[in-house]
């Protein structure tokens, strides 16, 4: 690493660095043909690129403030007089330019805090070549989680507090000027001083410690790789760290003292998932160590980031306690692991050019998790839980608020909302329908020859259907183009059905699947399909200009999308469904899912009857597998929920749905039995949980009993039930138990346990204690980065009472959200209200305090509150009788 010295030999030598940059602007990335500087967006002049960056900082923890100096590599590329980069929250005290004959040039320097730039200008113009800027300059430190954030926490030995970064998307900026956005790849050089006897955290390992006496001590990290500047990391704190070699790498794990052990699952996760991982995308990960960082606090946008070789994790994501963890928390912790690993390629290694394509990164994380969650741990059988994140990213395609996978970006706004369920969850969809039809193989060596040839640089999107495509031998570019490069959700009708020698031929017709717009002219798409007669053979078609048709063996009812690899919704016609409904328990369980999940969002939509997810529930037997069991749960749950308001409907429904449900949960009980699966344990706790939200009172008395007992019983409250049960206890609490979860709140030292009894004061029925919540959250007791999640937790009961109350205190509110999370975080809040007038109080909000071009998030949440409404209006009476029929 170097030293930030003002010699010749050190701006030589900066100015040597990073040369593959310093290329002319209009040139392509390197193996990324037709993406150039030229065609890519930015939102700064095109004259100045960098190479290089040597950073020398000073946190101030207790002051909450830091100093530091960069000197920036650069290839003037067209002569200018002023160097425009990206910077918020800045101060600075000085800069110059060195040339290539190390003359110099002391710059004046001008700041625009709306577009988020500092600008330095020179007495004469810059000619075409290599020079090095200086800068000194210095910045907050947040107590939110954007740019350098400093979290405190609880310990025995009183309140400590560590210092981490977040720049995703666009909060580099915060912390360094600098070309701050993805296509502006450079290498760093990262020296920071420091109290001594902390650990210091980068992106890479740590060259060289020297004291300075004093307390301090300068540590220095070894050069980055080329890398853009979000994926840039810095920590300090009173941390431990535990490591292993896999595949030549140390791959470690970070915690606060104390805390590896909960982090041993994560480690060997980590450590498995690597040479996996080297072997699938061909690419050996290509830094010397990886480490995966777990923080305390709390996030409003991320759980996770991917910051190359430092992964930062909130500790819900990252640990495990056994008096608090479940087996979802377990799988959740691989899946996050796996997630962000696969981002060490897919955004790290090979990142997009710009924020368009953002899906790139996300959309492969997500299938990539999928992936190798099945691999290590097919007992998860996990393929079913794809149906749900696709259910999820259809949820909000099916709005006319929706978008493309690739959309375009302008703002910075823009880009922090376009991480959602589209990027993510429609862009693995999308994956895994186009893998499932050029087969595994293909898919894989395409992705190898992706990797390969744009490693270091950047992509867009027809760079991976070029590779997938020259692999595959068959063309895929058309029907990726279909379902990326516009929105919405194919509907796929069964037109015709007819039988003749042991085959069935379907005639198929493709609409477009909308939950506020049926009548709008469809969109047209080429969709894969593949069908399954029970009992018969299996055929795959493609439906190309609005209609196709397929032939398969057999003559028995036919499933549509069987395998569940298609991102479309399917229309069975009245008599076709009974036919299914007859076979259901039949079905594999991945089709049960998929069917259910079809048949719930058409007839909450109006395409068919609602009640026909409720014939499907009654058909299903006990003996299916419980994630199948789980989406039963799941729905009635979500009926009950339509009842709000509605007494005597809701106590009607609720006798039905509990009938349904509680022989389920007589079969799991409240004991575990031995060796039995995950799956069965987490049914268990869902199971409580959906009779618990119901009223159930044989729950609810049983929940109470074990959280009195608790106090003298170890025994009473199990480590993998403690989440749940606490959770029925806080929803029905009265003033005496809310208490008295704060008590214990005010006084638990770990972070964890502490996070989660706070927000279960949040999760209250009783409108006082939930205003008493909301207060509570904006004090200091909870901690700053506790306090949105409180909100949050109060609005998914109290929709209309959080979101007025944030609109009392918007400017309290939004002090405990992080910058990527203010455009969506007060909007969200009235999300899942059902008035419709809190959706034109939510469009009041916008207009009042959102830019036009950042009101995205506000249009979908006035969308959900309005489709709310219309189901309540239109489907909750078919419900209503369907549930008079069965009593």
């Amino acid at each position: 690493m170097r030293r930030l010295l003002s010699s010749a030999a050190a701006v030589a030598l900066l100015l040597a660095s990073g040369s593959a940059l310093a290329a002319p602007l209009a040139k392509a990335v390197a193996g990324s043909p037709g993406v150039t500087a030229a065609t890519v967006t930015t939102q700064l002049p095109r004259t100045v690129r960098p190479s290089h960056y040597d950073l020398a900082f000073t946190p101030d923890a207790d002051k909450l403030t830091f100093t530091a100096k960069v000197k920036i590599a650069v290839a003037v590329v067209e002569p200018t007089r002023t160097i425009t980069l990206q910077a918020a929250d800045l101060t600075f005290a000085k800069a110059e330019i060195v040339g290539p004959r190390g003359e110099k040039l002391a710059a004046t320097i001008a700041t625009d805090e709306a577009a988020q730039t500092a600008s330095f200008t020179f007495a004469k113009p810059l000619a075409k070549g290599k020079y090095v800027l200086a800068i000194d300059y210095a910045g907050k430190i947040f107590t939110q989680a954007a740019g350098l954030f400093a979290l405190d926490y609880e310990t025995e030995a009183g309140k400590k507090r560590a210092i981490y970064t977040q720049f995703e998307n666009s909060d580099a900026r915060r912390f360094i000027p600098s070309w701050d956005e993805p296509f502006y790849k450079a290498t760093f050089s990262v020296e920071a001083t420091l109290p001594t006897g902390q650990m210091a955290l980068g992106n890479m390992p740590i060259e060289k410690t020297t004291d300075l006496g004093h307390g301090q001590s300068l540590v220095k990290f070894a050069t980055s790789p080329k890398m853009s500047t979000y994926l840039l990391f810095f920590g300090v704190g009173d941390f431990d760290r535990a490591s292993v070699k896999a595949a030549g790498v140390d791959v470690g794990v970070v915690t606060k003292k104390g805390d590896t052990p909960k982090a041993q699952f994560a480690l060997t996760s980590a450590a498995d998932i690597l040479p996996w991982y080297n072997d699938y995308f061909g690419t050996p990960y290509p830094l010397p160590a990886l480490d995966n960082i777990a923080a305390p606090g709390r996030s409003q946008f991320f759980s996770a980031m991917e910051n190359w070789g430092a992964i930062f994790y909130f500790e819900y994501a990252l640990l495990l306690d056994p008096k608090i963890s479940t087996q979802s928390d377990n799988q959740r912790v691989f899946t996050t692991v796996a997630h962000e690993m696969a981002h060490q390629w897919f955004g790290d290694l090979v990142t997009m050019a710009w924020w368009d394509d953002l899906w790139l990164n996300e959309g492969f994380a997500s299938w990539m998790e999928s992936r190798a969650t099945e691999h290590f741990h097919p007992e998860w059988n996990t393929t079913l839980a794809a149906v749900g994140g696709r259910e999820y990213a259809m949820s909000l395609d099916a709005l006319a608020t929706t978008h493309p996978v690739v959309q375009h970006v302008e703002t910075v706004e823009q880009a922090s909302q376009a991480f959602d369920g589209i990027t993510y969850q429609k862009g693995e969809a999308v994956i895994r329908m186009l893998e499932s039809y050029v087969g595994p193989d293909a898919w894989r060596a395409g992705v190898r020859t992706y990797m390969k040839k744009h490693a270091h640089g950047n992509t867009v999107s027809d760079d991976l259907w070029r590779e997938i495509e020259a692999a595959a031998g068959k063309p895929i570019t058309g029907i990726a183009h279909d379902f990326t490069l516009q929105p919405g959700v194919p509907l796929i009708t069964i037109a015709d059905q007819t039988c003749a020698a042991g085959k069935t031929t379907l005639s198929l017709t493709q609409g477009e699947f909308s939950k506020d717009a049926p009548d709008k002219a469809p969109l047209t798409w080429r969709v894969p399909v593949t069908v399954k007669a029970l009992g018969g053979g299996e055929a795959k078609t493609l439906v190309t200009g609005g209609k196709g048709s397929v032939t398969v063996d057999g003559c028995g009812p036919v499933i549509v999308n069987a395998g569940q690899a298609g991102y479309f919704r399917t229309l069975y016609g009245p008599t076709r469904f009974a036919g299914v409904v007859q076979t259901f328990a039949k079905l594999p369980a991945l089709d049960q899912i998929g069917v259910m999940s079809d048949a719930w969002s058409m007839g909450l939509s109006g395409y068919q009857p609602a009640t026909d997810f409720l014939d499907l529930a009654q058909a299903t037997p006990a003996s299916a597998d419980s994630q199948v069991l789980s989406k039963i749960a799941d729905v009635l749950g979500a009926i009950d929920g339509y009842y709000e308001g509605m007494p005597g409907e809701r106590a009607a429904f609720r006798k039905v749905a509990l009938a349904r449900l509680n022989p389920l949960f007589a079969a799991v009980g409240w004991t575990p039995k031995a060796g039995e699966p995950d799956t069965t344990a987490i049914l268990r706790g869902e199971l409580i949980a959906a009779l618990g939200g119901m009223g159930d009172t044989a729950v609810v008395a049983e929940a109470n009993r074990r959280f009195a007992a608790d106090k003298t019983d170890p025994a009473a409250i199990p480590g993998p039930l403690r989440k749940t049960i606490l959770n029925v206890v806080a929803q029905h609490a009265d003033a005496a138990t809310w208490d008295a979860i704060r008590a214990q709140a005010q006084v638990e030292k770990t972070p964890l346990i502490r996070a989660q009894l706070y927000s279960l004061l949040a999760a209250t029925e009783d409108e006082a204690l939930a205003l008493r919540a909301l207060d509570l959250a904006l004090t200091p007791e909870p901690g700053e980065t506790l306090s949105s999640t409180m909100i949050s937790r109060v609005a998914s009961n109290h929709p209309d009472m959080a979101f007025d109350f944030a609109l009392a205190h918007v400017d309290a509110v939004n002090g405990k959200v992080d910058s990527s999370s203010r455009t969506r975080f007060i909007p969200g809040l009235g999300a899942s209200s059902s008035n419709p007038a809190t959706a034109e109080k939510i469009r009041a909000y916008a207009a009042a305090n959102l830019a036009e071009g950042s009101r995205k998030e506000a249009d979908k949440a006035i969308a959900s509150v309005l489709n709310r409404a219309k189901i309540r209006k239109d489907r909750l009476p078919a419900i209503t009788a369907w549930v008079a029929q069965a009593r």
